[in-house]
């Protein structure tokens, strides 16, 4: 099914005009456009924010913590689905606080090309480990991960 005219996808235009990113920017590295997932539900609450997932998405995610859980190791949710105006948010955000678009650009992916948008990619952590840290390859989540994540 095509885009209806206000998808995310038909503005993504206007959206990276705003935030100063060329949309020639996404062919130039060679990046997807992912369309924005719409059937989600919450896997997990941090605080007042929720983590959504695709149904299949949140499955194995469950099937997965709890497979860890059993072999001792705890994972942690830090992020799951962003819509494309959410990852607008956190550049402009960081944009606000001075920082080069050139930085942002290489620890965030650019609206509209992160897996988040499809409901199906996360980040995990686990307890005493910052998130998205370098850290983390440290851990016996990390360890576990490999062995086990498809």
């Amino acid at each position: 099914m095509a885009p209806s005219l206000s998808s995310p996808q038909t503005q993504l235009p206007d959206l990276l005009h705003q935030l100063g990113i060329p949309a020639s920017e996404i062919a130039r590295r060679g990046l997807p456009v992912f369309v924005e997932a719409q059937d989600l539900v919450v896997v997990e609450t941090l605080a007042a924010r929720g983590f959504l997932l695709q149904p299949r998405a949140a499955q194995a995610w469950w099937e997965m913590q709890s497979a860890a859980a059993a072999d001792g190791v705890v994972l942690e949710l830090v992020s799951a689905f962003r819509s494309i105006e959410r990852q607008a948010e956190l550049i402009r955000r960081k944009l606000d606080n001075g920082l080069a678009l050139a930085d942002i650009l290489s620890v965030l992916a650019i609206p509209g090309t992160s897996e988040h948008h499809t409901g199906c990619a996360i980040d995990v952590t686990t307890p005493g480990c910052p998130p998205a840290d370098a850290s983390f390859e440290d851990t016996a989540a990390f360890v576990w991960l490999n062995a086990h994540a498809a």
